[in-house]
């Protein structure tokens, strides 16, 4: 039997979460969930089901990944670093050439905020169960709310009926309304040879292209070259919507993407962080802060920044980053 690899995921900047994430401390090392991170959060939940730990992340985020693993003790893991973000299907197709094929893989993203406890473990082990028999294994979290920000799994048991993009408010509340679509929550559970059979069978340049710049990495630092042949595609797109071997589980723990400061309000409330009487919420500061006529806002400081928004408009956070993008702002390094 082979070994059980936790992979995770790194190389995203969390734009909506400007101005605390930026380029140069995205939002999975931002250690305001407690004093630890997400990514710290992922690896420390996922240490009990793996005999292994697996990075894959961009150059600029290698700094930050070594100290967090130094700061949780972990000195014996795999590092693949990203010359250039190539999407998430080749991202998960380099840990799969790191092991042998019949190793099992589960793949996290290190941005999402997962409650740890019984039912978290229990999906995982559920996952691995089913990726022993070569089955491609994604998870699919129960929605309490029409959310319109995550994309969608129809479901019946434990087959995949469709892949749903983020829908529309009213589309939202009808998947709610049926009962049997999930969030897609980005994880998924594999054997590795089986995943990459799946990737070359359905995407053969992904996999020719991923496997050289691989088998050409120097101690893990992919080259630029040879990683712009690969095309750009997320695993979802290249292998979930088209393969025959798709499982979901039905996953009951508590999950964010943590994509929106909406998502870290309702975190930071229920955990005991203060809101004034109308809701509105302070991060960031200690000086006295009123909100007048306002509810369900959060005022944002950081040394060089200030966003106040309300609640509902965390979405479009990200409009306000691609501004400061097109402006080649020093705000967002």
């Amino acid at each position: 039997m082979g070994a059980t690899y936790h992979v995770v995921l790194t190389g995203g900047v969390g734009s909506r979460l400007w101005p605390l994430s930026r380029k140069s401390r995205p939002k999975q090392y931002l250690e305001i969930f407690k004093n630890d991170s997400l990514f710290e959060l992922a690896v420390k939940r996922n240490q009990k089901f793996s005999d292994g730990l697996i990075v894959v992340g961009n150059r600029n985020n290698r700094n930050l990944s070594i100290r967090s693993l130094e700061k949780l003790g972990v000195d014996n893991y795999y590092e693949i670093v990203e010359a250039i973000p190539r999407n998430t299907a080749p991202a998960i197709a380099f840990a799969a050439f790191q092991v042998n094929p019949d190793d099992i893989l589960v793949v996290t993203p290190a941005d999402h905020i997962i409650k740890a406890g019984q039912f978290y473990d229990k999906a995982v082990s559920k996952a691995i169960e089913l990726a022993k028999s070569d089955n491609i294994v994604t998870f699919g979290v129960k929605p309490t709310r029409p959310e319109t920000g995550y994309g969608y799994i129809e479901s019946d048991g434990q087959s995949v009926l469709s892949f749903r993009e983020k829908p529309n408010l009213e589309t939202a509340k009808d998947f709610l309304h049926k009962g049997n679509f999930l969030w897609n929550s980005g994880m998924f559970c594999f054997k590795a040879g089986v995943f990459l059979s799946e990737l070359q069978k359905y995407e053969p340049e992904v996999y020719n292209n991923s496997k050289e710049a691989f088998e050409k990495a120097n101690d893990g630092m992919l080259d630029e070259e040879l990683s712009m042949q690969i095309p750009s595609i997320s695993v979802d797109y290249a292998v979930m919507e088209r393969s025959e071997l798709i499982k979901v589980v039905n996953a009951e723990f508590d999950w964010s993407d943590m994509g929106s400061f909406e998502a870290v309000y309702d975190y930071f409330l229920e955990s005991g962080y203060p809101v004034d009487e109308y809701g509105n919420m302070v991060i960031g500061c200690d000086k006295f802060t009123a909100f007048v006529g306002l509810k369900n806002c959060i005022f944002i400081n950081t040394d060089d920044a200030i966003l106040i928004l309300s609640k509902k408009a965390s979405q479009d956070v990200k409009g306000v980053y691609q501004q400061l993008v097109d402006k080649n702002s020093p705000l967002i390094q």
